[in-house]
């Protein structure tokens, strides 16, 4: 019988999640009709909704703090981000940790979720449209969230992680009509899901690597541009439970400098840090910081 993990990739996940497809295919199309309706609040409502689920919610959230613990939070506050995440219509906590922590048990070698060794448009998206059982096999997922199955909180926003969305939207609705809605919801939303999508796919198959990793992890800029700092990937994979992604001064990492940010006002600690070579070869660390291999 196959260990958990070979469950995941191309070939075992063949079922077409036709609820997936069909949400996947109406938001591209509210997301197109978003030009029609060319307003300026409308935007700058998406771009602020853009900042607040991709960079609080999955870089801060779900990827840096939920899946990896590169640092500490209060729980308000961890809840709060996790909140942020779910608005990023990218699934519950549950299942995003455990998805991406079997990625990176499994990174670019059989049983991984979602590697280009399989297709780049399969770790793209395909992954999501005929990944039935990565939504159906709740328990086999929450085997890799331990720490979020106690959590009944997270539990809740797993269940309902698509509420958010409703909230938001219905408040959009009532403010500023239709286009606020297409725009800060539709057209949003689906941008946001092709950038992390790009950091499954694109940093798998194009870009630099500064480490020798034993997957096809790249750092790529642009990707990088897009997700906040999630494309510096090959970082990442050399030192997953650090929380800064950018390791040189070039590499600009939003998500980190929002975590700095939290620190700053006494709201994040025990930060986990990759250990960074100066110039004169001496390990540059800030006080409170822990380093990391």
């Amino acid at each position: 019988m196959p260990t958990p993990t070979l469950m995941f990739g191309r070939k075992y996940q063949k079922e077409t999640n036709w609820i997936t497809l069909i949400a996947m295919s109406g938001f591209h199309v509210g997301a197109l009709a978003a030009f029609f309706y060319i307003d300026a609040g409308a935007i700058l409502t998406a771009v602020a909704l853009y900042i607040v689920a991709g960079m609080l919610g999955i870089g801060m959230s779900y990827h840096r703090l939920l899946t990896h613990r590169s640092y500490n939070t209060k729980k308000w506050m961890e809840y709060f981000l996790t909140w942020c995440a779910t608005l990023a219509l990218e699934g519950g906590p549950i299942f995003w940790v455990a998805t991406h922590r079997i990625h990176h048990q499994r990174s670019d070698r059989e049983g991984d979720p979602h590697t280009p060794r399989e297709g780049g448009w399969w770790a793209h998206a395909g992954w999501i449209i005929k990944g039935k059982g990565l939504h159906r096999d709740a328990l086999l997922l929450a085997r890799y969230a331990p720490d979020l199955r106690c959590d009944n909180v997270h539990m809740w926003l797993s269940r309902w992680h698509w509420t958010s969305n409703v909230i938001v939207g219905l408040a959009l609705l009532a403010y500023g009509g239709i286009p606020y809605v297409l725009w800060g919801i539709f057209f949003r939303t689906t941008l946001g899901l092709h950038c992390t999508w790009l950091v499954n796919s694109a940093t798998h198959m194009w870009g630099s690597r500064r480490f020798a990793t034993r997957d096809d992890s790249t750092n790529n800029w642009w990707v990088a541009a897009l997700s906040f700092g999630e494309g510096w990937h090959n970082n990442h994979h050399a030192h997953p439970t650090s929380a800064r992604h950018g390791l040189a001064w070039y590499e600009i990492d939003l998500n980190w400098m929002g975590i700095s940010l939290l620190r700053m006002f006494g709201l994040a600690w025990d930060i986990k840090l990759a250990r960074i070579k100066s110039p004169m070869s001496e390990d540059v660390l800030v006080p409170g910081e822990e380093a990391v291999a």
